[in-house]
């Protein structure tokens, strides 16, 4: 699971890569992609890796999940606004960080390694079969620009207001 899961990080920082065009525009089309990867990536943690960690863990959440959670909550606000050079900035400062949680010898990856045992094959199953997600529209509303600052402050990251486009 380990390298499946890490290997679709870097699929995914190399669709960011390509959505960062010089002059600070950016890609829509590849920007649209890396934002459902994502999304399905996030989808495939919270909805398999997540709880079928628990179940092989006695029932009790990892350690690690209330703040991968919370990180998630983050970067999946960020992904509902225009994007901004500025607004890619904070979410890869946040992805970098987050990534390093999930990957490496202790981290949520190997410990799921460790915890599937038998159920590995089951969750690479579900794991490869997971379905891609819709995506709505950007929005720059006060209402989703106000839940996007709330979600960065809960999972204990900086709000920068000129990261935000304007409403």
């Amino acid at each position: 699971m380990t390298r499946f899961l890490e290997d679709d990080h870097r699929r995914l920082e190399k669709l960011l890569n390509k959505a960062m065009i010089t002059g600070g525009r950016i890609d829509q089309g590849h920007y649209d992609e890396f934002r459902s990867g994502l999304l399905r990536h996030i989808g495939m943690e919270e909805k398999i890796l997540l709880p079928a960690a628990q179940r092989s863990n006695g029932g009790a959440p990892l350690s690690i999940a209330a703040t991968l959670r919370l990180d998630h909550g983050a970067i999946a606000a960020l992904l509902m606004p225009t994007p901004t050079p500025e607004l890619i900035a904070v979410l890869r400062s946040i992805l970098n960080k987050h990534n390093e949680v999930e990957e490496g010898l202790d981290g949520l990856y190997a410990i799921c390694d460790k915890l599937a045992g038998a159920e590995t094959d089951d969750l690479m199953a579900k794991l490869r079969a997971a379905p891609a997600v819709a995506v709505l529209p950007h929005s720059d509303t006060p209402a989703v620009l106000g839940a996007v600052r709330r979600a960065l402050e809960r999972a204990k990251y900086e709000y920068l207001s000129d990261s935000m486009p304007s409403s």
